[in-house]
């Protein structure tokens, strides 16, 4: 096996390893013939017709990977492999991966990866991703696909190795930015693509100034607000595909971010995107189980979740009237139902920053309240569900003060546990990841913790609380029910009665089904923040506005149809 390039440095010969037998014996010709005979001419005008007849033959030869023969520990599914093999023969190697959440878009990438350096077309990678994922896909990379991956931790480590796995928060700040854009890349991988939506963002600017001659961009969500988002991660891929964003928005886009033309934009769409759908592929993963645990309210408990309520509803009146933000009501609202613990620490935060005696007065009427409670009832049901539970198990919370609460609670009943969440530094989310599916029962997680974690080889599921937005309970599911789960998967879902959370469960188990009904899989709008960015205000000024819970529950009924039918409006795809 000759590498050409390394022969004569003077001569414009690709750097692609070649083995056929003529090549070898065209180019061992050239070498031994006189440096000025016009017989050596001939014999390199016999290279390279012979390096270009052996090129056109390896292109046909895509259609059997060689990648296929060089995996370890596992066996791809049809429809990765179908993917890896579009790219590379009819996509030019620069695609949007754009699968349903789940269905495996980092062994694609890593199957084209391997492909395309085994055929010796590329040697420089850069794999750009949230830090919380650099470690797995590192590991992936390197433990499946037998590609040298390098997890990027200083300056030279971007020109030492050839294959990089960084963090894009990391590739954007000098002095790396420099080093970044100045090197060659062969192939520039990014997760989680949609955080590239905005071509005014330094994120978007500094993948726009990478070299590269191949690029894999993976989103599960390639449009979250407007199609011109969409417009611009095909603007990084292939410049000029659509047009400009004039062009693009005159052919495809109505008022009121309605898609005009839709069936001919996703034809257009095949040619720089593959999306799988497990309803398309027959993906079927095991069932999952979904219980809803009904809890009554301790009665120190409901006095002070009424009490609560009267003050919100007289905090929230006067700050709608004056225009005031209303985000610290609905975190004291979103807090109530998490935990008392979560909440009176907001209630002392707020008592310290208010100048008004009457709101002083009111806020530390609660916090007493609060201290009166002697019994967490939701506390209590963990712990009476994990005697029951002979496995592991993840709990979620959204907050940092009920995770911390919970944590002190299951060491003092002597249940081993450890946390997750957003603040940990990736070496840390790695180590604890790891002492849970050593020698753990627990991890407590909060909602940003829990973002790119991939925890198959756990069955049991508890959500402490319930988040407002119903596509989060979708993503909390997923880290356990997805590609690679070999069991049955059952989650646990707390519900307080007589509060807004019992009502946000009953919205997310009859909204949910509905959407999968219209939009055939619920992973469609999973991440899709645009479609719920306004939903955690609008419930609050349901509930402060609602004169009785059967009110409220029309209400957000009728809200989240309307929310439905905002997001098929806006979406083609």
């Amino acid at each position: 096996m000759i590498h050409a390039s390394t022969a004569d440095k003077t001569l414009l010969v690709p750097p692609v390893v070649w083995d056929e037998h003529e090549i070898v014996s065209a180019f061992s010709a050239y070498l031994d013939a006189p440096p000025d005979d016009s017989r050596r001419r001939q014999e390199w005008t016999l290279f390279r017709l012979c390096a270009t007849a052996a090129e056109a033959r390896r292109a046909h030869a895509f259609d059997t990977l060689l990648a296929l023969e060089h995996l370890h520990g596992f066996t791809p599914l049809p429809h990765q492999i179908e993917t890896a093999r579009n790219v590379i023969l009819n996509l030019g190697g620069r695609a949007i991966l754009a699968d349903e959440v789940g269905l495996g878009k980092t062994i694609e990438a890593g199957l084209i990866i391997k492909e395309y350096q085994l055929r010796g077309l590329v040697r420089k990678v850069l794999v750009l991703v949230p830090a919380s994922l650099v470690l797995q896909w590192t590991r992936e990379l390197n433990e499946k696909f037998r590609i040298p991956a390098f997890a990027q931790r200083n300056e030279w480590s971007w020109t030492q190795y050839d294959v990089v796995v960084a963090s894009i928060d990391t590739a954007k700040r000098d002095p790396h930015r420099t080093l970044v854009t100045n090197t060659a890349w062969d192939m520039l991988v990014v997760d989680e693509a949609h955080k590239l939506k905005n071509p005014r963002t330094r994120n978007w600017q500094v993948v726009n100034q990478i070299p590269n001659k191949y690029m894999l961009l993976l989103t599960a969500t390639p449009i979250q607000n407007h199609l011109h988002e969409l417009h611009t991660l095909i603007t990084l891929l292939r410049p000029g595909e659509l047009g400009n964003a004039g062009q693009f928005a005159a052919e495809f886009m109505e008022t009121g971010r309605k898609v005009k033309d839709a069936d001919r934009l996703r034809n257009n769409l095949t040619q720089v995107m593959i999306r799988n759908r497990r309803i398309d592929g027959g993906v079927v993963l095991p069932p999952r189980h979904v219980r809803i645990v009904p809890l009554e309210l301790s009665p120190e408990e409901r006095r002070l979740y009424d009490a609560v309520q009267t003050f919100l509803r007289g905090r929230y009146e006067e700050h709608r009237t004056s225009g005031a933000s209303v985000l610290s009501l609905i975190t004291l609202q979103r807090e109530i139902c998490s935990s008392p613990y979560a909440a009176l620490l907001t209630l002392e935060k707020m008592g310290k920053r208010t100048k008004r005696e009457d709101v002083r007065t009111a806020i530390a009427e609660l916090i007493r309240l609060g201290e009166q409670i002697r019994t967490y009832t939701k506390v209590e049901a963990v712990l009476n569900l994990l005697s029951e539970i002979d496995d592991k198990c993840v709990v979620f919370t959204e907050y940092r003060a009920t995770q911390d609460f919970l944590l002190y609670m299951l060491k003092r009943y002597g249940i081993p546990a450890v946390p997750f969440r957003g603040g940990f530094r990736r070496s840390k989310k790695d180590w604890m990841k790891e002492l849970f599916a050593g020698r753990m029962k627990v991890l407590v997680a909060t909602e940003s913790g829990g973002e790119g974690i991939n925890l198959q080889f756990c069955h049991q599921m508890i959500n402490f609380d319930l988040p407002w937005n119903p596509m989060r309970l979708e993503q909390r599911i997923g880290r356990i029910h997805r590609l690679g789960q070999d069991r049955e998967v059952y989650v646990y879902n707390l519900s307080t009665k007589g509060t807004i959370e019992a009502h946000i469960l009953e919205l997310l188990q009859e909204k949910i089904r509905l959407f999968e009904s219209v939009v055939g899989e619920i992973d469609h709008i999973v991440g899709d923040e645009s479609t719920f960015a306004e939903f955690d205000e609008a419930i609050l000024d349901l509930a402060m506005s609602s004169r009785s819970d059967q009110e409220f529950r029309e209400r957000l009924s009728a809200y989240s149809d309307q929310v439905l039918q905002q997001w098929q409006r806006s979406h083609p795809l």
